[in-house]
Order: structure tokens, then sequence, then C-alpha cells
């Protein structure tokens, strides 16, 4: 008799149309439903003869085959990626579309606050610097250009909400799955070295941060965002003022002409279309650094729980990550032997190790990890599985940071769903 077959069919029954309107129409009913359904209501919609390592599963674990979202659409001069919101614009690839080792600008996810500018004139585009400083500029491309040594990086840019779908209750904004996650190859100044040459005054504390894009509202002067990093971070020789995407012109959507980009920390510091930087003695204050925006609670909160405003702290480094980038979720296979691979990242860590199972976490297996080719890349990992039998398979991902801290497989709550950083998961069939 097969292993599945023996477990008890739980009393639950929904006529085809209610079925098919909490499956399809609502994630999180469905969520609720999967994780009441019995194993072989699991396994038949699967579409499968068994799950092997069914014994290891955790109570209410959701295969991730039924989980998610797979599908993609077309936006904007990208390829594959799936909008959340087209006004702002918001979209991110698969996580198989991020198998590249440097992100295409195709693949790269937009996360947009307001409106791109109508003009991103490369000859004409100004960066102004002032504030507190000794010897506010206002420099061409050309000037960052002619002025400044200009470096080649790969640097990760992580959107802040990343994995915010996986939350229960669900939290408020965009729901990003895995896929707002970037690597490409930037090229630019270094920040820290024109703020030196604007001369940074004693008092300084944050940096202030300005774009060209538009409020939503279309009332001039109001900034859609408006972030900045405290100026020790600035002073990190990682972080550019970038003028190349991939050796190319920044796609438009990804900030063109000129952008920040802060590796480690969430991609809300990262000021597109950037126009201005501004030194402060405060920690800056504009729209999107204050109240609950890029914030978490300072103490673990109940899913649900109302957290007042004045118990937010404002997020800085990114917690350690992991992904699964070959094969495909959802794939079916006919080897029992099969190669994986994907990345990791750890804010302003090193990744030190990655380990994989297949087996819902009974066991792990290490994987092959490479170093990052410059400090803020992320880094690749690969790794050999076998499987014992045919039958429907998860495979996990899971690492460890220079400072020992791993992937948990869950986090606590909090009400903006930042800072998801549990295992990633994908299905297989082996045939």
């Amino acid at each position: 008799m097969d292993d599945n077959s023996q477990l008890p069919e739980q009393d639950f029954t929904l006529t085809e149309q209610s079925q098919d309107a909490t499956l399809a129409d609502q994630p999180n009913e469905r969520r609720r439903f999967l994780q009441g359904a019995s194993l072989a209501t699991i396994t038949a919609l699967l579409g499968v003869s068994a799950i092997p390592f069914h014994k290891n599963m955790a109570a209410g674990l959701v295969p991730i085959a039924l989980a998610e979202d797979t599908e993609g659409n077309a936006a904007l001069g990208k390829e594959g990626l799936t909008i959340h919101n087209d006004r702002p614009v918001n979209a991110e690839p698969a996580a198989h579309l991020l198998d590249d080792r440097i992100t295409p600008q195709s693949r790269h996810f937009i996360r947009n606050n307001g409106n791109p500018p109508t003009s991103m004139d490369v000859d004409t585009w100004t960066l102004t610097i002032d504030g507190l400083v000794d010897n506010p500029m206002m420099l061409s491309i050309k000037d960052l250009k002619s002025k400044f040594e200009v470096i080649t990086r790969q640097l990760v840019i992580e959107c802040g909400g990343n994995g915010r779908a996986f939350f229960t209750p669900p939290a408020s904004g965009n729901q990003w799955g895995y896929g707002a996650v970037a690597c490409s190859e930037w090229t630019g100044v270094r920040l820290v070295d024109v703020l030196k040459q604007a001369g940074i005054k004693d008092n300084v504390i944050y940096t202030a941060h300005e774009g060209a894009d538009t409020h939503l509202s279309g009332k001039a002067g109001k900034l859609a965002i408006s972030r900045g990093v405290p100026i020790k971070k600035a002073m990190d020789p990682n972080i550019l003022i970038a003028f190349e995407q991939n050796g190319k012109p920044i796609h438009p959507m990804n900030g063109a002409p000129l952008r920040l980009v802060v590796p480690g920390w969430p991609g809300s510091c990262s000021q597109k279309w950037l126009t201005r930087i501004y030194l402060r003695d405060i920690v800056h204050d504009g729209p999107k650094m204050t109240g609950t925006a890029y914030r978490i609670p300072n103490r673990p909160v109940a899913p649900g729980e109302k957290v007042d405003t004045k118990d937010f702290v404002i997020i800085e480094a990114m917690p350690v990550k992991s992904l699964i980038t070959y094969p495909a979720t959802g794939q079916t296979v006919s080897n029992k032997k099969l190669s994986i691979r994907g990345h990791a990242w750890a804010g302003d860590r090193k990744v030190k190790e990655v380990h994989v199972s297949h087996d819902f976490g009974a066991t792990w297996q290490i994987a092959k990890l490479e170093d990052p080719a410059n400090e803020g890349a992320w880094q690749h990992w690969s790794a050999e599985l076998s499987f014992p039998l045919s039958g429907y398979y998860e495979v996990w991902a899971r690492a460890t940071d220079s400072e020992g801290i791993t992937q948990p497989f869950a986090i606590s709550w909090n009400p903006k769903g930042y800072l998801n950083n549990t295992f990633h998961r994908i299905s297989l069939v082996v045939a």
C-alpha cells in the first residue's frame, strides 16, 4: 500500500466552484485551506503518486508548489517580470530568471515610489552636493567621470520588502515573492570621494538623498521618496554614485541616468534618478524615513498586533539570505541525480556557508560556495542532489553569514512585512 493512503482523509469538502475560488483567487484563503488538508489531498493536488519524505513535513506546511504563483508578465522593456503595481510601477522576476551571475538589465526588479522623470538626458543632468559641507558643488555626469576615480563593482540591491508575500496575516505593501533582488555590475564613482571633496562638517550625522521622480499626486515640489544613511555608512567605499549598469547606460526604470547604489542595505537607500545629496546634523526625516516606512518594531510582536510608531526602528543592514535559481520550481525531472545552484548574500557581511535539503530539513548537505567578486556582491553556490524514489520533493536552501547567523525556517511577523529571510523552497517532481 502506498504510504500516502495509510493516512486518514480529513473531513473537508469543497464544491468545485468554492475550491477554485479558494485556491486561485484568494492566496491567503488558499494557504489556510492547504494548511488543514490531509496528506492524500495534498498529494492529489500536486498530481503525484507520493511524497517520499512526507513524514518530515511539519504540521501545516504548505508545499511550495501549491503556495506560490509562478506566472509572469512582460513589463516596460523587462523580460518576464510579474507586475505588482502599475502606479507606481513595481515588478519582479521569478527566481529562476535570476540565474545569471550578473543580473541583466532586463531581469532587474523595478521598485518605484513615484513617477519616473520625463527627461533623463545624460548631457544636462546635474547632481547637487550641499547641506553641511565646506564646498557645495553642482556636478554634471561628465564632471563625475573626469574629477573622480571611476570604478566598476558587482553590487546587490534588494528591496526591504522582498518576501513580503509569505507573511500571515498579510502585511501591507507590494506582495513581493523572491525576486526583488539583483546583482548587476555598476560603474560610477565612490560616494565617499565626492563627499570628501565637498568637505564634511564635524556635526554631520546623516546623508539625505533626492531624485527627479515625481510624487503620484502630481503636486509640484512634493517628493515621492527621500531617504538617507548614517554618515559612517556613507564612508563605505563600496557605495557608488553610478551612471552605468552592466557596461551600458542605466535602464530607465532602474534610475537612469544617475543613481546611488548602497549594497547590503534596503534598496530604498539607493536613490534613483539622483539629483541631490545633502548632509544633515539630524537623522534624515524625508518621505519614507519616518513612521513605519522601512522600519520594524523594536521587539518581537504577535501576528496582527498594532504597534505604536514610536516603537519602530530604521532598517539598516539586510539579513543573510539565499536563492535557488536552477532548476525552476515546479519542474519534472527524469534523473535521480540533479545539479542545483543559486546565490547567497548577507547585508554588510559575507556568507560563510550554504546548505541544501531535499527531505524537508531532516538532513542538510553543504554546498560549494564561491567568494564574492568584490565586497557587496552576492556569492554563487552549487550542489549535487540524489533522489532515492520517484515523487514530490522540495529543495530548501539556507545560508549562514560570517557571524554564524543562519537563515530561519520562519521569522517573526512585522506589520510592514520587511526582512523576510526564510529558507527559499522550490518544488520538483522526480519521474
